[in-house]
């Protein structure tokens, strides 16, 4: 048996156990081979690793207990929204982190309660915030004065009290990818530092808001603790400034963004978030002022829990290329055609020690030159019918993924231990068909001929 996640300590990736391995010649997710889950519900599907992702919950709560403070940790539903994944987080005294209506819905339908919801995202809508405000949660993270202006008439209208927690932008490099950065000068999220003194004059009133706490929040994927350590040290002064104000302050929300390996260790891409750094940079920042902290983790949680089961369709030799044509494609994962993120890509039947491997390109079939996953990628040599797994998406896959090219969704399975579930089937195409709708001229023309 050998690992396929590693670390770029050589360790296992999740904290209690692998959550994809090679054993008696193929790739299981935790004990259930994946060529069975490809049998029974075909390729491509998304297959997550659920005990994996509630050992890592638990790791990273034992964690933050160093810090030494009362802790909520929230999941960021963005990050993978099904509700089964959620409840198993809401299990272990997990709240959540949403950014829609939507994602406030599933939260609760997966039990998790009310008061342990923060509401963040630049453009809440007055339909949103009536209904969390009904709802009765934690908080608003709210990120600019027009905002607090509405969500106060919102609430005025309701007779309620919302909430707040202002998101602070600090002006500080994540030193992550351009598109997932959150807490530059320039970037749409947060208040400016500077605008603070005007914004807390303004919330004096504004009679139907009530200031709990102070958010920050500057990027996805963060590799290094240094971002994260100016960051909150921006915002453990401002806390200070705000107390010394006479406004009480019942919690800090320190965000999310903490990044986890995309690859193995001899390539140079398998840079994970050091937790015991990022630990000590939280206390150091903001562990004297006493305050409970709210964390609000995604990808950390769920992204190397995951993966993308395909099937090799055609390896086609070009003239300067050689192409591994997946039944995958962009609309399933877009992260590599979006990002040009790297995922790790292993074959499921273990591949003979000392195999050669060749450089080829990994794409699926649409109509797109973008729809690849890979380049000049090293694997051992594969061919039609062989199954692939595109490894750590379980975080920003099935959830960014469309039915582009009228190409049926990804069913989706969750294993614990020996057992596994498909918790979204894959659609046929006359459910897909059904979802349109002919507007009446067309009806009658067709009735017509």
């Amino acid at each position: 048996m050998s690992t396929v996640l590693e670390s770029s300590a050589g360790g296992a990736a999740d904290p209690a156990e692998a959550a994809f391995v090679y054993r008696d010649g193929g790739l299981q997710a935790e004990q259930v081979p994946l060529a069975r889950i490809a049998e029974a519900v075909g390729t491509p599907c998304y297959v997550y690793a659920g005990g994996a992702m509630q050992a890592t919950y638990r790791a990273l709560a034992s964690a933050l207990g160093a810090v030494g403070l009362p802790t909520t940790i929230c999941y960021a539903v963005k990050a993978n929204p099904h509700v089964a994944v959620i409840r198993g987080f809401a299990a272990l005294g997990a709240g959540a982190d949403v950014v829609s209506e939507g994602e406030l819905r599933r939260a609760l339908a997966a039990g998790v309660p009310p008061e342990r919801i923060v509401f963040a995202g630049v453009g809440k809508t007055e339909a949103e915030m009536a209904f969390a405000l009904e709802t009765g949660i934690l908080q608003f993270n709210a990120e600019s004065i027009d905002e607090l202006k509405v969500l106060d008439a919102v609430a005025g209208r309701l007779g309620r009290t919302a909430p707040v927690a202002l998101r602070v932008n600090p002006d500080v490099d994540a030193r992550t990818h351009a598109k997932i950065a959150t807490g530059k000068a320039g970037n749409k999220f947060g208040i400016d530092i500077d605008q603070m003194p005007a914004t807390l004059a303004l919330l004096r009133d504004l009679k139907n808001l009530r200031l709990d706490g102070l958010a920050v929040h500057i990027g996805s994927q963060l590799v290094h603790a240094e971002p994260y350590e100016a960051a909150f040290a921006r915002l453990a002064e401002l806390a200070r400034e705000v107390l010394a104000g006479g406004w009480r302050l019942r919690h800090l929300d320190l965000g999310g963004g903490m990044g986890i390996p995309y690859g193995p260790a001899r390539d140079g891409r398998s840079a994970a978030l050091p937790l015991d750094a990022y630990v000590a940079a939280v206390k150091r920042t903001v562990g004297s002022l006493g305050l409970p902290l709210v964390f609000e983790p995604g990808r950390y949680l769920v992204g190397n829990a995951g993966l993308l089961l395909a099937r090799v369709l055609y390896v086609k030799q070009g003239r300067s290329k050689r192409f591994v044509i997946l039944d995958a494609a962009m609309n399933d994962l877009i992260r590599p055609t979006l990002y040009d993120a790297w995922h790790e890509i292993v074959p499921v039947a273990e591949p003979a020690p000392g195999a050669a491997l060749e450089p080829v390109d990994v794409v699926g079939p649409i109509c797109e030159s973008g729809d690849i996953f890979a380049h000049d990628r090293l694997l051992p040599p594969v061919a039609p019918g062989d199954l692939i797994a595109i490894l750590s998406t379980g975080a920003y896959g099935a959830t960014m993924s469309s039915t582009y090219n009228s190409r049926l969704p990804a069913p989706e399975v969750m294993v614990r231990g020996g057992d596994s579930a498909v918790i979204k089937a894959r659609p046929d195409h006359a459910a897909m068909i059904a979802q349109d709708r002919l507007p009446a001229w067309l009806e009658e023309s067709g009735r017509t001929r």
